[in-house]
């Protein structure tokens, strides 16, 4: 399986990038894995959130083929713990070709991006910069496969 991570905007802070950048390394010895970034929107002074949530939802759509299986990390996603996120990601592994996870702009996601996911996921009920959330997201994704391997990098 596939697995390939969309983000809308690049990640500012080089420490947040050298982490993200260190576990998407350490993700690829586990499965395929990619980071796209979709470019933000110059000019958004001048357009409402909703324009700007659309206007990232049709670059994001086109990124998506139609049998991927599109995760949006959500605050009104599903909470896992990570052991969880092992089972869950374990059990994708089995079922979907590509596993597409998104993270949005700073005013979320628009419908039609919403209407296409076939998951939420949140990461915790705190509030997370987006910068962070990538950071937290490739960690989690790393420590689930080294749990799916039973290697010592999780202690329960």
């Amino acid at each position: 399986m596939k697995t390939e991570l969309i983000m809308v905007g690049k990640t500012a802070d080089k420490h947040f990038q050298a982490g993200i950048d260190d576990y998407s390394r350490r993700i690829v010895h586990y499965m395929p894995f990619a980071i796209t970034v979709v470019p933000d929107l110059k000019s958004t002074r001048n357009i409402s959130e909703e324009q700007q949530k659309q206007a990232e939802g049709e670059q994001i759509l086109r990124l998506v083929q139609p049998v991927d299986t599109v995760v949006l990390l959500d605050e009104h996603g599903a909470e896992m713990r990570s052991i969880e996120l092992a089972r869950w990601l374990e059990q994708k592994r089995q079922t979907a070709r590509r596993l597409v996870f998104v993270i949005g702009g700073p005013y979320g996601f628009s419908p039609a991006v919403y209407a296409r996911a076939d998951e939420k996921l949140s990461l915790s009920r705190l509030t997370f910069s987006h910068q962070m959330v990538r950071l937290v997201f490739t960690e989690q994704l790393y420590r689930a496969c080294t749990i799916i391997k039973g290697e010592p990098y999780h202690h329960e």
